[in-house]
């Protein structure tokens, strides 16, 4: 990938790398376990991103 991005494409990549961060584990203790992983999560491997 280019050093230099265009700031679009920067902004949505950033995007994508924070809404990639796992349930905090407040949240996991709160609901006993039963929400573990948030449906939005994506990894690198099995889903790209639209940039």
């Amino acid at each position: 990938m280019a050093r230099n991005k265009p700031l679009g494409k920067k902004l949505r990549l950033a995007k994508e790398l924070s809404s990639n961060s796992s349930v905090p584990t407040w949240v996991v203790m709160k609901t006993g376990g039963k929400v573990r992983r948030t449906p939005a999560q994506r990894h690198w491997r099995d889903a790209k991103i639209k940039a």
